[in-house]
């Protein structure tokens, strides 16, 4: 319990009274004294009918899990009557961000929104409630320890939601028989030939032998080799929005896990910082997927720099067959990009690489700048120099073969996906 604002402003308006009546008015001191015993009085009184913090009573209820970058409900059961408006405010670890609501009423549930901010395990510790006295001289302070845990594990949402489902549909025949097609090479049937076809899928050996016209339906080829390929040096510790870069790409590669899992191909995970990290060969179906989300839900960041060259030449010596490699990264600038370049380039001679990197929306605003001044308009000339060596750096990937892919977080995982479905459909593994 603390002194409210009232009895602040009451005892200092009395302080200056008293030194008017002593001082400039000459009046007797019991006169004063009498003054301030009636204040002290009115306290007392308060004090008695305020009702405490241990007469009031907490249950809380928190999930066990929840998707970093996403809210999660705490519901909190307050029981007891106090006067006014209640505020809260939770203990907790770094990796939650919650509000500090206030006017909760009394005898009521509230569900406090908390947003998971990475992945692991965060702790909200203990609640704290203020509210005023009866009469509004002080401020009651609740304390109530909590010691609840959430897992913040990897965003798959737009999985369960189907989202990926859905976008990969264009390319599944069913829902039981999930056949690729495209203009492919594996063989998949013969369909009488009609107006509006192409002529060049006449098959016309079988059209001879069955005397009408037959053209070949071919298939996308299925069962290809692809890597997620995760960097997890400082620099993917930057945060954009509510997550960091490392956050996002974990969540991009789990949706490219999963529509991997749907089109039958083989998926594959790994890992390198500093030094070279986990290797999951790559499997089919959905044991695949499983794998990658529980090793990406524990994986950690690395504080010293990206080792490129260390990394990446140990995954060329992992894989044996041509595969898609998807290489989710960053860099600064040119100079630092120059080992990426040139051991990107080394890989590209055996498999199809696909660089994703995260393009800083803050970064974009600032080249735009809407008020005039000196500071905006310093600082959108540096933000578009910043954007154009970085531009520089990706058509000089284009050029040597490799695809880029160079968006905000926010459409990352869509346009991931739709990448994706354009290189199986243009057969380019």
């Amino acid at each position: 319990m603390r002194p409210g604002a009232r009895l602040l402003a009451a005892v200092t308006g009395l302080v200056a009274l008293s030194v008017l009546l002593l001082v400039g008015l000459g009046v007797e001191t019991r006169i004063v004294a009498g003054l301030w015993a009636a204040v002290l009085v009115v306290a007392l009184v308060d004090l008695a009918l305020t009702t405490p913090a241990r007469r009031l009573g907490l249950a809380a209820d928190l999930p066990p899990h929840g998707f970093a970058g996403h809210e999660v409900a705490l519901t909190l059961t307050l029981t007891g009557r106090w006067r006014g408006p209640l505020a809260l405010r939770l203990t907790h670890g770094a990796g939650i961000e919650a509000p500090r609501p206030e006017g909760i009423a009394p005898d009521a549930s509230y569900r406090l929104p908390l947003r998971l901010l990475r992945r692991g395990t965060h702790e909200v510790t203990a609640l704290e409630a203020l509210w005023p006295s009866r009469l509004g001289l002080f401020e009651v302070i609740g304390r109530w320890p909590l010691g609840l845990k959430i897992t913040g594990l990897p965003d798959v949402h737009p999985i369960l939601s189907g989202a990926i489902r859905t976008q990969v549909l264009p390319l599944l025949e069913g829902s039981h028989v999930m056949t690729l097609r495209g203009e492919g090479s594996d063989f998949h049937q013969l369909r009488d030939f009609v107006s509006g076809m192409d002529r060049r899928s006449i098959d016309w050996k079988r059209s001879a032998r069955m005397r009408k016209l037959v053209s070949r339906e071919t298939r996308a080829e299925r069962n290809h080799q692809i890597v997620l390929c995760l960097d997890t040096g400082h620099l993917m510790g930057e945060r954009l929005g509510s997550l960091a870069r490392l956050d996002h790409a974990i969540h991009a590669a789990l949706a490219l896990s999963w529509a991997g899992v749907l089109a039958g191909d083989l998926m594959g995970f790994y890992t390198f910082g500093p030094r070279p990290g986990a290797w999951l060969p790559p499997l089919p179906g959905q044991k695949s997927f499983a794998r990658i989300r529980q090793h990406s839900a524990d994986l950690g960041q690395d504080d010293a720099e990206t080792n490129h060259t260390l990394g990446l030449t140990t995954l060329n010596g992992h894989l044996k067959r041509r595969s898609l490699v998807v290489v989710f990264s960053d860099f600064t600038d040119s100079v630092t990009a120059e080992l990426l370049v040139e051991n990107l380039t080394v890989m590209r001679r055996q498999h199809l690489i696909l660089y994703v990197t995260l393009r800083d929306p803050a970064l974009d605003a600032l080249s735009t700048p809407e008020a005039p001044g000196l500071t905006p308009i310093a600082a959108a000339i540096a933000a578009r120099r910043m954007g154009a060596e970085r531009q520089r750096v990706l058509d000089r990937l284009a050029r040597l073969g490799i695809l880029c892919l160079d968006t905000t977080p926010g459409e990352l995982t869509a346009g991931l996906i739709s990448r994706y479905m354009e290189i199986k459909a243009r057969e380019m593994i």
